[in-house]
């Protein structure tokens, strides 16, 4: 799945004038394909860079808060604190899911060696599934590069209900049907009121969950 999204971006990257080393500079720098996908779209309409920059860091702020939480889960297994500048750029959604659901069985020590092999593999995926892209274009058209990536949100939501953490599950399970409604209402903003409501709806649940629960 992940070779697959990042083949539909290699194909985008050379459609919009990138040249290899600037697709694979991209999926290797932002390592995060909402982020990819807005430097190239803005890239090929020529806005200036301050735009590009400003669009690719927030069409991948997530990974603030994921890497808050994943973060210290590898501090004990990492002797210069240096290094997780490095190792920070690394972790994708699909570290952080494996990290999620394996940390547990796993000694602190250890999880930074197992984090940086799983996400090394992670990312030669990415990078194998770019150039794939970038020499196949000929045979792909740009709905079906487009239709690629958008296998990546799909990938998404099986590896974080894949945690089984609660939060997650009830984000999910409210954010999929509201999906539809806000896409209605304004195609611009749904996506943005889908994550805002339903990730509001399942924290507050949670908080309430938890409340019940500790007065029982």
């Amino acid at each position: 799945m992940l070779v697959a999204s990042m083949t539909g971006f290699g194909s985008l990257a050379r459609e919009s004038g990138f040249t290899l080393g600037m697709a694979l500079s991209t999926t290797a720098g932002i390592w995060g394909l909402p982020g990819q996908i807005a430097m190239v779209e803005l890239h090929a309409a020529g806005v200036s860079m301050l735009f590009v920059i400003l669009a690719s860091s927030l069409a991948n702020a997530r990974f603030m808060p994921m890497a808050v939480s994943f973060i210290p889960m590898i501090r004990d297994g990492v002797q210069r604190f240096g290094w997780m500048f490095a190792l920070v750029q690394l972790l994708s959604i699909n570290s952080w899911a494996a990290g999620q659901r394996v940390f547990s069985g796993i000694v602190p020590q250890m999880r930074a060696r197992y984090y940086v092999c799983f996400a090394l593999i992670c990312m030669t995926a990415g990078l194998i599934g770019t150039a794939i892209g970038f020499y196949g274009i000929g045979a792909m058209n740009r709905s079906a590069a487009l239709g690629l990536i958008f296998l990546n949100p799909l990938f998404f939501a099986v590896l974080i209900s894949g945690t089984a953490q609660r939060p997650t599950m009830a984000a999910i399970l409210i954010g999929v049907p509201l999906g539809p409604v806000f896409h209605m209402l304004s195609p611009d903003w749904g996506l943005l009121a889908t994550g805002l409501v339903g990730g509001t709806l399942a924290f507050w649940l949670h908080g309430k969950l938890n409340s019940t629960e500790i007065n029982n």
